[in-house]
């Protein structure tokens, strides 16, 4: 699927500029066990061919294992050789380049063995990092899912079907209850309630009328609604949704790895020295001893440890990881992770429940909460709005209601033990002697339910999405070590505040639309290294460009989970403090590997450039070396006495995740 969109069958304009391939290939793959896709099986075959090699090699079968070995070269370099020749045409050094380089001397000089197990290491590293960031592009497709096949537009008094993309602004639109909305507009007949929670997140859904503004991807509930479209199709809040999506991801796919940090001014350094060598060299002396000490050079520069120093980590890290709940879907993201230090939590689902709940009933004078309570569960019985099973869960019963009817949006009306009852909001209902009670219940961040009881008012039921209990010992736990919190959500001032008081969190920012939390984040990230949590399909752009995502629970929304560059198996908050403890104790080792690997290559180039080491010892050193940062790099998988979480048990994720972070740096 092309980046800017197709969703089942439509075509939808994202405003982005196109991927460079089509992505219908890639995500098929990425629905398949990593093994089994199609970039890593040359790796595998590279690997095979190698093993094989060897294999022939101590059995005397010499003439074979050279061929095997010239086999592996080729497979294994297929996969970075042209990549680090493009770079180098359009100007970019990279590991890839250094590493062609040094093949190809160890190549020169005949060791045919050693170029293919380099050129094997470090395609399977490419390999897994490339599938890892294609799968992230298959995330666009949960984004325009929710766009429906066709729309019905009403012009000259007449209904027909037009495909969504072909919808223009200004056109007139008929939204039947349970239909998506196709793009943004305002409602220009009809009342209803509409699940808003693609766009904000919020569980609660929005009450619309005439004049009100609605967007794309927004779920009618109830009434028909007519809505002139205020967008076009194929340019909506949606498809605006997918272009910060992805245009974050190209920018941070852009961002220099460190390996390719340190190659960039290692490979000019190196192969200047080199060509210094056998020219200078062969002023003064044989050519052909200097030529071949020249190409030593080139081998004691060959980055064997470093390119095996970070993936070996990583591995090891990621793997320990996924034991307690955290799947991490790189190498870079996890070198990423352990610089954070801001976290930016969504509200809705992240640091709430996502399960709105009654938090208080207020009976008015001469009436029992339990009552008003129950009344209105008899009514919301008969409803579909997700705020009535909140209401109708807190009842301990329910009588039986006559004469049931409801108002798209607004509310109920029926009998209830001989009296007439209704139950809306206050747009709809007064509150009368409740005002006070009324106000003083949204602000402390609740929706309001107002009952009537033969035309008079006589209750109120305050509703919430409560807090996760776990989430002030997270907060708390961030703050201790160092860490700014940042409360971002599309609700209201007066929720918001309410529940980052009761997380700890001074720095709130509400009523933000997806690009705003997009544009937070981006401005929060230009600070310090900023991470963002959440867990639906708003959180998208905003997980995309932080500096890391983390998509709250594999429950959450496939849109969060694909833009993240970080998956939580389970919804506990503290995996957060605990994943970056974790992550930060990695990055220490993966920093020692890449010092001693600079170390090494620092060591050999003097001792060969004066001819101190040959050939021989300079490889034997580079072995030894693959050996010392393997062990080392293993300590990150072992389990220490502080690893979170692990007296909660957690769902494993599937291998075609997990081992998305099997990949170099």
């Amino acid at each position: 699927m092309c980046c800017r969109a197709r969703a089942r069958g439509d075509t939808l304009t994202a405003g982005a500029a196109c991927c460079e391939h089509d992505d219908d290939d890639g995500a098929a793959e990425t629905t398949q066990p990593w093994w089994r896709a199609r970039m890593i099986r040359i790796p595998l075959l590279s690997g095979l061919l190698l093993a094989v090699g060897f294999v022939c090699e101590w059995n005397g079968a010499d003439v074979m294992a050279l061929l095997l070995f010239w086999a592996a070269l080729l497979a294994g370099a297929s996969r970075f050789v042209p990549g680090a020749v493009r770079r180098l045409v359009n100007g970019k050094l990279g590991i890839g380049l250094l590493m062609t380089i040094s093949a190809t001397g160890a190549v020169i000089l005949g060791y045919v063995e050693e170029a293919a197990a380099l050129a094997f290491l470090y395609s399977i590293a490419e390999a897994l990092e490339d599938r890892a960031m294609d799968k992230a592009k298959a995330g666009l497709r949960a984004l325009l899912a929710m766009v429906p096949d066709t729309a019905t537009v009403i012009a000259d008094g007449e209904r027909r079907e037009i495909r969504a993309g072909e919808l223009r602004a200004g056109q007139t639109i008929l939204v039947r209850p349970g239909e998506r909305v196709p793009t943004d507009g305002v409602v220009r007949e009809g009342t209803s309630g509409v699940d808003t929670s693609a766009v904000t997140g919020e569980p609660i859904p929005a009450d619309v009328t005439v004049g009100d503004p609605i967007s794309a991807g927004s779920i009618n509930l109830s009434g028909s609604l007519l809505i002139e479209a205020s967008a076009d199709g194929d340019d909506n809040s949606l498809t605006a949704i997918v272009a910060l999506v992805e245009q974050a991801q190209r920018e941070k796919g852009e961002r220099a790895r460190l390996a390719d940090r340190i190659a960039r001014p290692l490979v000019p350094g190196v192969v200047l020295l080199a060509v210094a060598v056998a020219l200078i060299g062969s002023l003064f002396g044989s050519a052909e001893e200097w030529i071949t000490r020249a190409l030593v050079v080139l081998v004691a520069a060959s980055p064997c440890a470093l390119a095996i120093a970070v993936p070996v980590t990583v591995v090891s890290a990621i793997g320990r990881a996924s034991t307690f709940g955290v799947v991490i879907k790189s190498g870079a993201a996890f070198e990423r992770l352990g610089s954070i230090r801001h976290v930016a939590f969504d509200k809705t689902g992240t640091l709430t429940r996502n399960q709105p709940s009654v938090i208080e009933v207020v009976a008015a004078a001469g009436r029992e909460e339990g009552e008003i309570l129950r009344r209105a569960a008899s009514l919301e019985a008969h409803s579909t709005h997700p705020l009535a099973s909140a209401v109708v869960s807190a009842a301990d019963r329910t009588a039986h209601a006559t004469g049931v009817s409801e108002r798209p949006g607004v509310g109920l009306t029926g009998t209830v033990d001989g009296s007439d009852v209704s139950v809306g909001s206050t747009r709809w209902l007064a509150t009368g002697v409740l005002h006070a009670d009324a106000e003083r219940l949204e602000r402390d961040g609740m929706t309001v339910v107002v009952v009537h009881i033969d035309g008079v008012p006589a209750g109120l039921i305050g509703i919430r999405d409560e807090l996760r209990p776990e989430a002030p010992e997270a907060v708390a736990a961030l703050h201790a070590k160092g860490l700014g919190t940042t409360l971002l959500t599309g609700d209201n001032d007066g929720t918001a505040a309410v529940l980052a008081k009761a997380a700890g969190i001074s720095d709130v920012r509400a009523r933000l639309r997806p690009e705003d939390k997009a544009r937070m984040v981006s401005e929060l990230s230009a600070g310090r290294p900023t991470a963002m949590i959440g867990d639906g399909i708003n959180d998208a752009p905003a997980l995309a460009a932080a500096d890391i995502g983390i998509a709250m629970g594999t429950t959450g929304s496939d849109a969060a989970i694909e833009s993240a560059d970080v998956a939580f198996t389970g919804h506990d908050l503290r995996l957060i403090p605990d994943a970056l403890a974790h992550a930060r104790r990695g990055r220490r080792i993966m920093n020692q590997n890449v010092v001693l690997s600079l170390l090494i290559i620092a060591s050999l180039l003097p001792l060969s450039l004066t001819g101190v080491l040959g050939l021989a010892a300079v490889v034997l050193v580079h072995e030894v070396a693959e050996v010392v940062v393997i062990l080392n790099g293993l300590r990150a998988g072992r389990r220490r006495a502080g690893d979170a979480r692990r007296r909660t048990p957690v769902r494993m994720p599937s291998p075609n995740v997990d081992m998305e972070g099997a990949t170099a740096t």
